[in-house]
């Protein structure tokens, strides 16, 4: 299969019909199961011919030559389609490939993925030569194309302008535009927006829509501008009220918002019947809540909610497919897809214990396969971060009169600075500490202070942020320029400093966003992340998002950005970023 053209070529389809008429055999033939048909919600006693990456047979016939094909006798086995990730963010801590991997292990062998960071990272022919290279992993990998950077950019036309953002929308790889987190710019007439939107429309791919908490009148107005999907709904009355309205919606359950079992049982306290329209998603979570899998969670809370079995695979499966019109190559278990197949001990347990992705075992028999890696990613210039400047003193002055206050992991508001935070260490008797914003190029600075991140934490530093820039919080200058000298020698990442001692470092040494340790060693740098952090105050669930999200625009209501202080509703800069 041809790197995203969702089609085999000629010479393959003939060869695949070959196979059917006995002339070519299979390459792997699993036989006896009992497999659950995405069209009829039947489950199906068959026999499934594969042909190196393509299903070419389902039903009760045997190949009349299979003297080389590998055979699998899957009876007293239930067989469903590869489960479907429909809103991945592949670069939280983890980088693409590793993720893609991890996931597989537990029956998640597709991914729809957010583009954000590669507009950070590289321009688009580099961007679109690595997805390329993405495409060569067993896993399925595709794209969404973003119509925003998500946060308020110095220079936000050298990212997202017209002629790269459209170059996104058309290339095969990308199955949707979104996420449209910009959206009350499109009601207050963004027409550039709209005009990426239609330009979306056009080529038959959906626009997936955030909208939190929005009311039906927005929710309608956002539909008539041509939004296909939302995976925001927090209630069961906002999954009805999207599906009322033509929605697709994608049930979350992520770190951020583990929301999953209370909407389902809201959802069928609502009287839903109809599952046609809904999917799952983990939302990007971060490593340690994806530690046992992803979509596979998903299925298992929905069974043990009430949604019948077979709604619950089509919901992590084929629905997903059809709503971005992958239906013909994924999401189902029929002639002509490609061969992600999930092999269960009972029809009620979600979990695999053998795992195909494009035909290649990725877990046999509960023994996980070992997989070359792929990606080269020093060939994009994408290694451990270099700087060529320094913090001083004058980069450590704390004189704004107004700080941020955490009212969630997520949501911060503005505060009026009590305190006195000109001194080089801020007692624990105080809640604020220091929050300072520096350029990755060395050329601008935020300087503010934070409650609720930290009681008495000397020093965390951060190159994980929305847009790569550095983040430090603490409550001691020298810490923080301790923690600053670690970072910029493990070339970005995490380091958490206390008077005077390293406690943790997470190496981030791919750009510094995303690790290339193995899955199960990142998420033990997590989990000790997280415990040291509890300990000096974060009292919150996720501080990896708590970090990432202190830019973020899309979200209330006041963010740290290259511009400076931003007040998110009313789109201003409050406090302006000072020129180094």
């Amino acid at each position: 299969m041809s790197a995203y053209e969702y089609n085999w070529r000629n010479r393959e389809l003939r060869h695949h019909v070959k196979v059917v008429d006995g002339i070519v055999e299979p390459t792997l033939i699993l036989k006896n199961g009992t497999y659950l048909n995405m069209f009829t919600k039947q489950w199906i006693k068959a026999n499934i011919w594969i042909y190196n990456d393509r299903i070419v047979y389902v039903g009760d016939l045997f190949p009349e030559k299979s003297a080389t094909a590998e055979v699998v006798d899957c009876k007293g086995k239930y067989l469903v389609p590869g489960y479907i990730e429909p809103h991945s963010h592949p670069f939280q801590l983890t980088n693409p490939e590793q993720l893609a991997n991890h996931a597989a292990r537990f029956g998640t062998t597709t991914l729809i993925n957010d583009n954000l960071l590669w507009h950070f990272l590289l321009d688009k022919k580099k961007a679109f030569s690595i997805i390329s290279d993405i495409e060569k992993i067993p896993s399925s990998m595709y794209w969404w194309a973003r119509f925003d950077s998500q946060t308020a950019l110095q220079d936000e036309e050298s990212l997202f302008n017209m002629d790269d953002v459209l170059a996104w929308i058309k290339h095969p790889a990308v199955v949707q535009g979104g996420e449209l987190s910009s959206w009350p710019s499109l009601l207050a007439g963004n027409e550039r927006l709209l005009y990426w939107m239609q330009e979306t429309a056009k080529r038959g791919k959906p626009i997936e829509g955030h909208f939190p908490g929005a009311s039906e009148k927005t929710l309608t107005k956002m539909k008539l501008l041509g939004a296909s999907s939302d995976h925001e709904a927090m209630t069961g009355e906002d999954v009805l009220k999207r599906l009322q309205l033509g929605y697709h919606v994608a049930l979350r359950n992520s770190s951020i918002r583990p929301d999953l079992p209370k909407i389902i049982e809201q959802m069928l306290e609502l009287n839903l019947t109809s599952f046609d329209n809904l999917s799952f998603t983990t939302d990007g979570s971060t490593p340690e809540f994806i530690e046992k899998g992803l979509i596979n969670r998903c299925i298992e809370i929905a069974i043990d909610k009430g949604i019948p079995i077979e709604e619950a695979y089509r919901m992590a499966s084929y629905n997903a497919a059809r709503h971005v019109n992958l239906d013909e190559y994924v999401g189902s278990i029929a002639p002509g897809r490609t061969a992600h197949i999930n092999i269960l001990a009972s029809k009620e347990n979600p979990h695999p214990e053998s795992v195909l992705a494009k035909g290649k075992w990725m877990v046999r028999e509960g023994k996980i396969q070992e997989l070359p890696t792929i990606i080269n990613w020093k060939k994009y210039g994408i290694r451990p971060n270099t700087y060529d400047f320094d913090l001083d003193e004058d980069d450590l002055q704390f004189s704004m009169p107004m700080g941020l206050e955490m009212v969630n992991d997520v949501i911060v508001k503005p505060y009026t600075i009590e305190a006195d935070v000109s001194s080089d260490l801020l007692p624990s008797s105080i809640k604020d500490a220091f929050l300072l914003l520096i350029d990755k190029h060395g050329k601008w600075r935020v300087n503010t202070t934070i409650q609720g991140f930290t009681h008495n934490l000397g020093a965390l530093a951060t190159t994980f942020s929305t847009t790569g820039d550095i983040i430090f919080i603490g409550k001691c200058k020298q810490d923080i320029l301790l923690a600053w000298e670690r970072l910029k020698a493990n070339g970005g990442g995490i380091v958490i400093v206390h008077d005077g001692e390293i406690l943790v470092e997470l190496p981030l040494a791919l750009a510094g966003m995303m690790s290339d340790v193995s899955m199960d060693e990142l998420i033990k740098q997590e989990k000790q992340l997280k415990i040291v952090l509890k300990k000096f105050g974060y009292h919150y669930n996720d501080p990896i998002y708590s970090l990432l999200f202190l830019s973020a625009t899309h979200l209330p209501y006041v963010r740290i950005t290259q511009q400076g202080i931003i007040d998110v509703m009313k789109r201003e800069v409050l406090f302006p970023a000072t020129m180094r």
